[in-house]
């Protein structure tokens, strides 16, 4: 995607967005994580319009701050079939940012159709997180954040910011599901 579409990509202001306890952000992506579907929080939260996101890549929010090896898990999960809980911090369009606690699943076909079992595009459902839990994302991201920084090469930087990861839940002795609720 141009550019151009996003705005100011390089620009951050530093300011964090927030939203109601009880809002939910949505959005539905088809098979390639292009936006097929906003609700108006998205949309407020964002700063984009209905017209700039639908087609557009979901990744069109992605956040510098947020580690690539956090992505890979999340598509690796949804593209097998499973659910993921993560919190993610993402860039509006002015620059400005919000922290979601993010559910994404796959959604899968009509059953009656007889694909029940093909997934045919992912849905996202993102709350307000808990503050300590930002604060303790914020702080492991920066670390994988720092590992990914160290190599030149993009699939270097997320296996080794994978790695990082995959060895602290190693030594916590949980899982990446019993981390995150953690938090």
């Amino acid at each position: 995607m141009a550019v151009g579409m996003r705005g100011t990509r390089d620009t951050l202001t530093g300011r964090e967005r927030t939203f109601h306890a009880d809002e939910i952000i949505v959005s539905k992506t088809d098979l390639k994580g292009r936006i097929t579907y906003a609700n108006d929080v998205f949309l407020r939260i964002s700063g984009y319009g209905e017209a700039e996101l639908l087609g557009q890549p979901h990744n069109i929010v992605r956040h510098p701050d947020m580690p690539r090896c956090v992505y890979k898990l999340l598509w690796t999960r949804i593209e097998a079939g499973s659910e993921i809980f993560a919190y993610v911090i993402n860039r509006a369009k002015d620059g400005d940012h919000y922290w979601v606690f993010a559910h994404v699943t796959p959604v899968f076909g009509n059953p009656d159709s007889g694909n029940g079992r093909t997934i045919t595009g992912y849905h996202s459902s993102r709350r307000v997180p808990a503050r300590p839990a930002v604060d303790a994302a914020a702080g492991l991201y920066a670390a994988l954040r720092a590992e990914e920084a160290r190599h030149a090469d993009r699939n270097a930087a997320m296996a080794a910011s994978g790695a990082m990861l995959e060895k602290l839940l190693r030594d916590k002795g949980t899982s990446y599901d019993e981390f995150v609720f953690s938090l």
